[in-house]
């Protein structure tokens, strides 16, 4: 069967970022899909020579940030809009195969082998990476930074979607995605010591999410009560999380770049106009945000 590509897939710029950094941290919320758009934002910052020196991702910006660490201008966006709709990445083939509705095996065996990841370029630089996951026995976030563990690993746990993707254990310690607990993991930042961060949104600025959860994570989850506490508050924590960055953007103390229209992209979307457009609209965003992004970071 012939696997269904973006049409605009070889418009998608390509390149290698700059080794000069920038003092600060990016912060890169999660989303699934919604990702495309923080793709688009790395690849215009990677263009304009904006690399900074720490990076945190969840979820899908925690793949996200592996890509900028690399320095591949274009790579994760062509892996995701040249692979949606394989099986093997997402849907039934990834759940056979690396239980979860992403196929990691697939990604990191198969694609990675047409699409390679620069390892040595990720291993050496010097910049601060982490991506973080939640320990589903104490319903708390916690941080993997590169040099300090399997980097891959830890980037699975983050992103392995709860009812649909089975537990990563880590050290004998179940794990899932990391927004199961915190959604924007802007935290990590205030304790990085940059004086300043950059955040990177999936979702206009106005959205809000409904307080509760599923009927299914009691069902599903009985064994790991701290957890269930931990997914039936995070979507009051998320409110009141975006409440505080955009008072803290308001003031200066950070830069937040969000999406200029209402992104109707949804979390598992097999749309693939709908997701090179919002590709497009993150690349743009950022490109039309670059001169006042200079000027907050001081370059």
């Amino acid at each position: 069967m012939k696997r269904i590509i973006y049409k605009d897939i070889d418009k998608l710029p390509v390149g290698r970022a700059t080794t000069k950094l920038t003092r600060g941290c990016l912060v890169l919320e999660g989303g699934g899909w919604k990702g495309l758009y923080t793709l688009g934002v790395l690849d215009s910052m990677m263009e304009n020579g904006i690399e900074l020196t720490s990076v945190v991702g969840v979820s899908a910006g925690a793949l996200s940030a592996v890509g900028y660490v690399s320095g591949q201008i274009g790579w994760g966006a062509r892996i995701d809009l040249a692979y949606r709709h394989d099986t093997n990445y997402c849907g039934f083939g990834a759940l056979r195969r690396s239980h979860g509705i992403t196929g990691f095996d697939y990604l990191f065996d198969e694609i990675f082998k047409a699409h390679p990841l620069d390892q040595r370029r990720l291993d050496a630089s010097p910049q601060r990476l982490a991506v973080s996951a939640s320990n589903m026995l104490t319903g708390k976030v916690e941080y993997f930074e590169k040099g300090k563990c399997d980097l891959l690993r830890a980037v699975q746990a983050s992103a392995s979607v709860p009812y649909v993707s089975m537990p990563v254990m880590i050290n004998n310690t179940p794990f899932l995605d990391g927004g199961c607990v915190e959604k924007i993991p802007y935290r990590w930042a205030d304790q990085s010591g940059e004086k300043k961060t950059v955040v990177v949104r999936t979702r206009e600025l106005s959205y809000r999410r409904k307080p509760g959860t599923s009927p299914l994570t009691s069902l599903m989850y009985h064994n790991y009560p701290e957890f269930v506490k931990a997914l039936s508050d995070v979507n009051e924590k998320f409110n009141s999380d975006v409440e505080e960055l955009e008072k803290r953007s308001k003031s200066g103390e950070i830069f937040l770049i969000a999406p200029s229209e209402t992104v109707q992209v949804t979390r598992f979307d097999g749309d693939m106009n709908k997701l090179g457009a919002l590709y497009w609209l993150g690349y743009s965003d950022a490109n039309a945000l670059a001169p006042m992004l200079r000027d907050y970071l001081e370059i």
